[in-house]
């Protein structure tokens, strides 16, 4: 079931006082260096370092009774594995995580600070889902999907739904699809309050399934993970990609010299930590400046959350 806008109203309602209410920043001079008007919608503020946090504070707040008490399980070694462990320890509710051996430690050490129990494996999808199977059969606990699952897809929709409340009049809004749960809440508040703004994706040209998915009408897998962009290497699932093919406007991709350029532009003149991931949405604008030329654009930054020893 795919949710409508009131599913997202509902969630907005529910995680408020649980998550921050991110800023939305503006650049003189990175508006003359593209030629239109960027809005930044900090998420790389947000509470555990990413929009994740608001997927996953929606989906721990609609457990059952009975869920709660199982705890939830989840396999990521990334934004969403540090965003259910802050969400479940907020809410009184045990985390298990699932993360391969070769996880950077500073994501290893996040997931631990929040209280959640790991659980290592090998860095493959067969051994994630083996463990995480493992968990459920042992405890019972509730899988939380870090995109294709109904609550996550409403929660994060709440993030475009501050961005056109604060800003009606975008002509874009521009964010990164990696599994497609950020996009896929974005296009369904954008349908509801502002249906003339376009909606662009962005991905990594080596890691561009989506890009491929929209243009054989099936879903496709990435060939490889040769990029910086960590964060988005994750293919669609059924749920998103039935709602990104149907609405969203076009998929931007950029490569990985594109971002990092990109990346170090916002540093510096915005003095904000952002991922490579992140970064995506800026570099396809620079890329693109024809398409936006003397327009109001959105940029999602989905998250800040990088290895400062790197």
């Amino acid at each position: 079931m795919i949710p409508s806008f009131s599913d997202i109203e509902i969630a907005h309602n529910k995680i408020k006082n649980q998550i921050h209410k991110t800023p939305i920043l503006t650049s003189t001079i990175i508006n003359e260096i593209c030629g239109c008007v960027l809005y930044f919608k900090c998420e790389n503020l947000q509470k555990t370092g990413s929009f994740k946090i608001r997927g996953a504070t929606n989906s721990i707040l609609n457990l059952s009774e009975e869920d709660r008490h199982r705890g939830v399980v989840a396999h990521s070694s990334g934004n969403h594995a540090q965003a259910l462990a802050y969400a479940a320890k907020q809410n009184n509710v045990k985390a298990y995580i699932v993360m391969p051996n070769n996880a950077p430690k500073v994501k290893i050490n996040a997931v631990k600070d929040y209280g959640a129990e790991i659980i290592f494996c090998e860095p493959n999808i067969n051994a994630r889902e083996e463990e995480t199977n493992k968990i459920i059969e042992k405890y019972g606990s509730k899988i939380i999907h870090p995109f294709n699952y109904f609550d996550t897809i409403a929660g994060q929709g709440t993030c475009a739904k501050e961005v056109f409340e604060e800003f009606n009049d975008l002509d874009f809004l521009v964010t990164p699809i990696g599994g497609g749960g950020l996009m896929s809440g974005s296009l369904i508040s954008r349908n509801t309050l502002n249906p003339k703004c376009k909606v662009f994706g962005v991905e990594p040209e080596e890691v561009d399934d989506a890009y491929r998915s929209l243009n054989s009408g099936r879903i496709e897998i990435n060939l490889t993970t040769n990029t910086i962009c960590d964060g988005l290497l994750t293919n669609l699932g059924e749920l998103t990609f039935e709602i990104i093919k149907n609405n969203i406007d076009g998929i931007l991709l950029v490569n990985d010299f594109e971002v990092r350029k990109a990346q170090t532009l916002i540093i510096q003149r915005m003095k904000i930590v952002v991922e490579p991931s992140s970064a995506t949405v800026f570099a396809a604008v620079i890329k693109n400046k024809e398409i936006f030329k003397n327009k109001k654009v959105g940029l999602i930054i989905t998250g800040g959350n990088i290895d400062i020893n790197l």
